[in-house]
């Protein structure tokens, strides 16, 4: 082998050993930069809670010491959709406690306040109503038609009427709300905020304190035979609930305001356009637990404690107060009757029927018998 064959071996070599390490290094470098996101130093990243609610907007205050403790876009413009209720309530209790009507006063039911849609106490056009009951159809049964019976009946007119709840409005400092309906029904020109309902609400509590007993904390009503119940899912379920709203419109989603007290302390929440009535439910709940958190000094703030609470955590049943009105009375919202009763009494009429049929059976047997022995 000549120099001149051993230079072209030798330079072959080099090559094949720069192409090579080449290639590791590229090879190493395609890896770092797929490297998966579940790495040691990424792992858990996805199991962080976030401090916020999964809602539109949020606002929550120590009631007692009148201290803002978590807000999340409180001024967000927002239909109030039935929350509106709790201002139709202020002004019937306003004019209770001037002394203007009594619980007992009646209280004529217009074809108008009768036909009102959407979810109703099942009032009759002609009927008269204790304001009282209205009242309650208000608050338990989030009822339409009460509310139009109510605005009615305090104001002449609905348009009258509801000119009263946007000067009172005004009056409380709810600078970013405008009331079309008193009852929440769906119109363009209505909104509120977080905040502009949590004044109504603090300054209703304030005023009627009694009305949470008498009112939002009672859960089924029967008038005639419609029976219907509280949608607030915190009712029984979560400890020291004991009011105020809820509401629905597809241009909202789920709103609630809701309140609780443990030993003294009163702590008062609004929630605003929640995906659906499970999550609105649940972020409350924790919402509430992070506040009573902070007051007790367990953590130094409500986005803190949120992040300690995770929503899988939470278990509500939905349908508490809707089984309990049906265990109770048989009945759904609309006033017939429940499935499970139809059923059974299908059931029961089926088996009266076969009862019948094979009685008659033997009978007409018998009646043959009788026959051929005579024969």
């Amino acid at each position: 082998m000549n120099s001149k064959q051993c230079r072209l071996i030798c330079l072959l070599f080099v090559v094949l050993f720069l192409g090579f390490t080449q290639t590791l290094w590229a090879v190493d470098k395609a890896s770092s930069l797929n490297k998966s996101p579940e790495t040691e130093e990424n792992y858990g990243e996805d199991l962080i809670f976030t401090p916020d609610l999964q809602v539109v907007s949020a606002i929550m205050c120590d009631l007692d010491l009148d201290r803002i403790l978590y807000e999340q876009n409180p001024d967000q413009l927002i239909q109030p959709a039935s929350l509106t209720k709790i201002m139709t309530m202020y002004l019937a209790l306003e004019e209770l406690q001037q002394g203007h009507v009594s619980l007992q006063t009646q209280v004529l039911i217009s074809p108008t306040a009768a036909n009102e849609g959407g979810s109703r106490m099942g009032i009759v056009s002609g009927e008269t109503i204790e304001f009282g009951k209205l009242l309650s159809g208000m608050a338990i049964s989030s009822g339409n038609d009460a509310s139009l019976a109510i605005a009615e009946f305090l104001g002449g007119t609905k348009e009258d009427f509801v000119e009263l709840m946007n000067k009172k409005a005004q009056k409380l400092g709810m600078t970013n709300t405008h009331f079309c309906t008193p009852n929440g029904l769906p119109h363009p020109d209505q909104y509120t905020t977080a905040r502009d309902m949590l004044i109504l609400a603090r300054v209703y509590l304030k005023r009627f304190p009694w009305a949470l007993e008498l009112f939002h904390n009672q859960r089924i009503l029967k008038h005639r035979s419609y029976v219907s119940w509280n949608k607030n899912p915190l009712l029984e379920q979560y400890p020291g609930c004991d009011g105020l709203k809820t509401g629905w419109v597809r241009a909202s989603g789920y709103n609630m305001i809701f309140t609780a007290i443990r030993g003294r302390k009163r702590l008062l929440a609004v929630i605003l356009g929640a995906p659906d009535p499970l999550r609105r439910g649940v972020e409350a709940c924790r919402l509430l637990d992070a506040g009573y958190l902070v007051c007790a000094r367990y953590e130094p703030s409500v986005e803190d404690a949120l992040m300690q609470l995770p929503f899988s955590s939470y278990k509500l049943d939905l349908a508490k107060s809707a089984h309990e009105a049906i265990a109770k009375y048989g009945y759904v919202s609309n006033g017939k009757k429940n499935r499970k009763t139809r059923e059974i009494r299908k059931k029961k009429n089926i088996a009266k029927t076969s009862a019948k049929v094979k009685k008659n059976l033997r009978s007409k047997d018998r009646g043959q018998k009788t026959k051929r022995k005579r024969g």
